[in-house]
């Protein structure tokens, strides 16, 4: 199994920027840290060199040592490679389930670990399609349009974050899930008429399940209570709540039932401003068929 690019050469961080560490993470530095300190045992216990290693496995010397010093996220390939030339059977691969976990970003992380216990889930968005909806490419294309801009394989990584989030649509039992979108951004072709098109499609198959309600603010409605930006709430089975609103509570997470009553508040009369869910997914069809 051969890892090198396709000159030949050993990989360096030119060939794979972006996976670094973030310091601040400090689950992700201890996971990133212990999987090296792994590796580099099982190397010096098999008598090679940081510069013999990356031969086989594929990388210089650099990055082997970046790795070892969990400095570095190791993508699979290097761990597979590794178990196979120190012949650790298995372990060294097994270590990817905890790696995968911190290529995305802290806040995502811990987002998605939100979403996938809660029993409802209740979103406004103003500006964009929410990341729950979002297809491949047009997370790619929105993600990939920011300034400064990201390395490639940092979009690449935070579109993998952004499409892990949505296995919430998998979950049984299935949360009741509320989402209240914008018609501007949906009138707007990120990525293209074919992206925007597929987009569009994901949003009607969305709308259909028996679990979700997606409406849309037409906007004819010139002035509603999310104008200040996006409002978030989810519920969790023990009756517990969190809440976020841009508009609100400098944007922080809040629990206090004071402050959620005031967001469910806000989300509530949302909803009753926006169309109903059928009149919203004829809005959609009519506009997809308007591509």
């Amino acid at each position: 199994m051969s890892v090198e690019t396709d000159t030949g050469r050993l990989k360096n961080e030119a060939d794979e920027p972006g996976w670094e560490v973030d310091p601040d993470d400090e689950w992700g530095v201890a996971v990133i840290t212990t999987v090296g300190r792994q590796l580099k045992l099982r190397r010096e216990a098999a008598g090679m060199r940081a510069a013999d290693f990356g031969t086989v496995v594929g990388y210089g010397e650099d990055m082997v040592y970046k790795i070892e010093g969990g400095k570095r996220i190791p993508r699979q390939e290097y761990l597979d490679r590794a178990d196979e030339v120190l012949d650790a059977g298995g372990l060294l691969s097994a270590a990817w389930e905890d790696v995968k976990k911190v290529r995305y970003p802290k806040k995502v992380r811990e987002l998605g670990k939100l979403e996938a216990k809660a029993v409802e889930i209740a979103l406004y968005e103003c500006h964009i399609i929410p990341g729950l909806l979002q297809t491949r490419e047009h997370a790619r294309a929105v993600i990939g349009a920011a300034q400064p801009p990201y390395s490639p394989d940092d979009v690449e990584r935070m579109v993998a974050a952004r499409l892990a989030r949505q296995s919430v649509f998998e979950r049984s039992p299935a949360p009741a899930l509320s989402f209240v979108l914008e018609e501007g951004p949906l009138r707007r072709p990120i990525g293209g008429t074919m992206v925007w098109r597929e987009q569009l499609e994901r949003l009607l198959e969305v709308g259909r399940l028996h679990n979700v309600v997606l409406q849309l603010m037409p906007m004819h409605c010139d002035t509603h209570s999310g104008l200040d930006g996006r409002i978030e709430l989810l519920k969790f089975p023990d009756g517990t709540a969190v809440g976020r609103s841009d508009g609100a509570f400098n944007s922080r997470p809040i629990a206090d039932p004071r402050h959620l009553r005031i967001l469910e508040l806000r989300y509530g009369t949302i909803r009753a401003q926006a169309l109903s869910p059928g009149e919203s997914l004829a809005f959609i069809e009519q506009l997809l068929g308007e591509t």
